[in-house]
């Protein structure tokens, strides 16, 4: 009997040597997109653009060997997440994670989950990372666009079309694509700033807006109109004349901030989306 069970370890001991180390390998297939590393330059340009930081929570969809997951917390110290779909390869980044010193979960740890990044829930992140395709881009556009306005989105090599990035960045030939979620401004807005209770319209294309202010039987324009995901800032001249320069933040269907004049006068305004 001892001969038999010491064999059979044996053969328990020899199968598990003989399997393979899986090693990734560039271009190998995934579910919708081959697998190619990201450049280290371009990782820390991707997580700089963003601005990423200790009180960040990144998610990079799309995960790979999980470099940039790893980057984000033990570099910029973010709480990381990797999403990746093949469950070898998040084996394989989690391993990765470990061997620098930052598996786990929370600031400065990063984490690779097996898992569909179109039926992962990510509300909870601050910074996105991505390295996909086009149509991929797309199809994940409409999710982010509903995120918390605010939220940091990179790209790596591919655009979201007609949403124009905010900012694009070169290095050696590649590019990386940086965008804010803008909140949602548009439409009317019954605007109270000082005796003065005008009502003002936006029209809005992603973080580009415009719009006019009613005054009296006049429909004036709104000038410098900013939008940066909830800080907003827009200019008017009023029935008498007066420049008003206003700056604040949108909080869903209400925005409130301060303005100033140009005689020097300066308040508090507030807005509520009708």
């Amino acid at each position: 009997m001892r001969t038999l069970a010491f064999l059979a370890a044996l053969l328990l001991s020899f199968g598990a040597a003989a399997q393979p180390k899986y090693e990734p390998h560039v271009g190998q297939a995934g579910k919708d997109v081959i697998w190619v590393p990201t450049p280290d330059e371009v990782v820390d340009r991707m997580l700089t653009m963003a601005q990423t930081g200790p009180n960040d929570i990144h998610y990079d969809l799309g995960a790979g060997d999980g470099k940039i997951a790893i980057a984000a917390a033990k570099k910029f110290g973010a709480k990381a997440t990797g999403i990746e779909y093949n469950p070898d390869m998040a084996k394989h980044a989690n391993a990765n994670a470990q061997a620098a010193g930052v598996a786990g979960v929370g600031p400065g740890k990063a984490t690779i989950r097996q898992g569909d990044i179109f039926a992962t829930n990510f509300s909870d992140a601050t910074v996105i990372t991505l390295y996909l395709l086009p149509a991929l881009n797309m199809k994940l556009r409409p999710t982010i666009l509903q995120m918390k306005p605010g939220t940091r989105v990179v790209s790596h090599s591919f655009t979201m079309e007609d949403w124009e990035p905010d900012e694009v960045s070169s290095m050696d030939g590649r590019r990386a694509y940086f965008w804010m979620v803008p909140a949602n401004v548009m439409g009317a807005w019954q605007l109270e700033a000082g005796s003065q209770k005008p009502e003002i319209t936006i029209d809005q294309t992603f973080q580009k807006i415009s719009g006019s202010v009613k005054l009296g039987t006049t429909l004036g324009g709104l000038r410098d109109a900013r939008l940066r995901g909830s800080a907003i800032a827009f200019t008017y001249v009023d029935a008498g004349g007066l420049r008003r320069d206003f700056t604040g933040t949108v909080t869903g269907g209400r925005m409130e901030g301060s303005f100033r004049d140009d005689k020097g006068g300066e308040g508090r305004w507030s807005a509520t989306k009708k």
